[in-house]
């Protein structure tokens, strides 16, 4: 017999004559063509599950590494019963279990029951149903998760080149334009990103360029997005020869672009600054003031705005990511303005800063949950005229973000408030230098990633298809595995609801919404919150039991079932990865209930 990891089906037919003639009680109760070639070449080829059966058979150690290698039939009954020891009256029929399956998978299955009402499916005793939607692989238009775009919203183009503009938030606005796919970047964002320096924002004191806010929110609403916003104490350097600078008193020579009427106020600078000579004194008082009522003033009319999705905590030095000069005492003052003055909208703390280790100690021992952003995920650089091996140098990838998890408490934050990375550099300078993509996405992954921020830099071809499946599993992505519930019900009875969610994704979602279960006849909806807090479904399997009371203002006969998650209104906000047809209304059928 053949010692090949895999046979052909005409000689696993000869394999189970073999055996049948080895063991002929294996052939009980099994018609007298059974040992025939053609009975069991008909028998492996009926149906599908037949022919996976002798798929399986090719490849039997019984008939193929461990099949005996001169026929011996007595070498066949061992080879089926060595693993069992005992009597040979207490051992199980291996070969009458191998024949009796074959005959079984070859056996058509019962028609599924079919009928005019939804519920003839199901046998007149059964009082239960289980719903097992088939999972979807495709791009769900998900809040507050995912990838943005940057500077610009969604359909816009991406940058020309490579090169990218911390500075230059929009100023132009075309709100009403028909929505398109992103180009050579995610097809499909729900968030937009932009950031503005002080200077643009208030270019007087107390004269504040709120259009540009107002204007960003009213496009990204109409793009289906909402907004994450920064706005910078400065980001570039201004040389005053070739800048005049208005104001009476400002820094000689070289500075940076701070509001030109903050100089007037008497502020100091410090020559030797991190990025620029004559930077700002973050440490100055009229430093804490100024910048401080710019803070307040954003938050008394923005704060809470449904479009709004996030403010970055930035609050000194270039870009605000790093602090500047500031101390541990300042970056708490600065932190302290943000959290009094927005109670609504979603603060992020910037990693690596005091001030991020201050909001940390916050955010644990209150209920306002700070989430944190990093500004450099993907920093894999290699070194050049460094006195160290290329690969080896200093980089954000290995050195700064692990770090600065641990050492700043926010390891477990990522568990109550979103985490927004931004690339180092684009993902086209990622493509040019050779950046290991799989490395960096896994990272993003671990760090419980829910928003990325890619500078709207175009992706190249390569890149793209792994960062589509990116965007798709950071944050949160929630598939329904079974939902339980009765067949039938009264109205105003209570009935129990049984769920096995699987959030597919590395993050939670942080919003208050509520999983939502409507009953629907004809144009009548009746909506059932569940109280369960869809927040702690956290990455991997939830299961949980609820009982609800079918609404009293159903009429007796069919009622079909939906599910999706609801906002305080009621308004569908979050899908789930189910593949069909939603409602016209965004809702997921789910199955029917009969109304007795």
């Amino acid at each position: 017999m053949s010692t090949t990891m895999t046979i052909t089906p005409e000689q696993v037919v000869q394999c189970l004559l073999d055996l049948i003639a080895a063991v002929p009680e294996a052939a009980d109760g099994l018609p007298p063509e059974a040992k025939t070639a053609a009975f069991w070449h008909d028998a492996l080829n009926r149906n599908d599950r037949a022919r996976r059966t002798l798929a399986l058979l090719q490849e039997l150690p019984a008939f193929t590494n461990l099949a005996p290698q001169d026929g011996d039939m007595a070498a066949w009954r061992n080879v089926v019963e060595k693993d069992f020891a005992g009597p040979a009256t207490a051992r199980p029929n291996a070969a009458k279990q191998i024949l009796d399956h074959i005959l079984a998978t070859a056996k058509d299955l019962p028609e599924v029951k079919t009928g005019p009402y939804w519920r003839d499916r199901f046998g007149p005793d059964q009082v239960i149903q289980r719903v097992r939607p088939e999972e979807s692989n495709e791009y769900i238009p998900n809040p507050h998760r995912g990838t943005t775009t940057f500077q610009r919203f969604q359909g816009d183009d991406t940058q020309a080149t490579w090169t990218t503009s911390d500075t230059h938030g929009p100023l132009s606005f075309d709100p009403d334009a028909p929505v398109r796919d992103n180009v050579k970047f995610i097809p499909r964002t729900t968030l937009s990103y932009c950031r503005w320096p002080w200077r643009w924002l208030e270019p007087k004191k107390g004269k504040f360029r709120w259009d540009l806010i107002e204007n960003a929110l009213k496009t990204a609403h109409n793009r289906g997005q909402t907004l994450q916003v920064r706005f910078q104490p400065y980001t570039q350097r201004v040389n005053y020869a070739n800048d005049p600078c208005p104001s009476k008193r400002h820094p000689p020579e070289v500075s940076v672009n701070v509001p030109d009427w903050y100089w007037d106020t008497g502020a100091t600078w410090t020559p030797q600054g991190v990025y620029a000579p004559n930077e700002p004194d973050s440490n100055d008082p009229l430093y804490i003031k100024h910048f401080g009522d710019f803070i307040r003033a954003f938050a008394k009319r923005f704060d809470g705005h449904p479009d709004l999705e996030s403010i970055d905590m930035a609050y000194a030095g270039f870009w605000g990511e790093c602090g500047g000069n500031s101390t541990p005492a300042t970056a708490a003052k600065l932190v302290d303005i943000y959290l009094k003055s927005f109670k609504k909208t979603q603060l992020l703390s910037m990693h690596g800063t005091p001030g991020c280790r201050h909001a940390a100690a916050i955010s644990a021992k209150s209920k306002k949950k700070i989430g944190w952003r990093h500004d450099c995920i993907g920093d894999l650089r290699k070194a050049y005229g460094y006195h160290v091996p290329p690969e080896l140098t200093w980089t954000s990838h290995f050195d700064d973000i692990p770090s600065g998890i641990v050492n700043f408490g926010i390891k477990d934050a990522w568990q109550s408030a979103p985490v927004t990375m931004e690339t180092c550099g684009n993902v086209a300078t990622w493509f040019m230098g050779d950046f290991d993509l799989d490395a960096i996405t896994r990272e993003g992954y671990r760090y419980h990633t829910s928003i990325f921020m890619p500078k709207s830099a175009f992706f190249p071809a390569e890149y793209l298809p792994r960062l589509i499946e990116f965007d798709k599993k950071i944050g949160y992505r929630y598939a329904l595995r079974q939902m339980v519930m009765p067949l039938e019900s009264a109205c105003g009875k209570q009935i129990k609801l049984t769920f096995f969610i699987d959030n597919l994704g590395c993050a939670p979602i942080y919003r208050p919404y509520a999983l939502a279960i409507r009953f629907r006849q004809r144009q009548k909806f009746e909506i059932v919150r569940l109280k369960t807090d869809i927040r702690t479904w956290m990455p991997g399997h939830t299961y949980f039991e609820e009982k609800i009371v079918v609404p009293r203002g159903l009429a007796k006969g069919e009622a079909k079932v939906d599910m999706v998650i609801v906002d305080d209104k009621n308004k569908p906000r979050v899908w789930f990865a189910i593949k069909g047809q939603m409602t016209d209304d965004r809702w997921h059928p789910l199955t029917s209930m009969d109304i007795v």
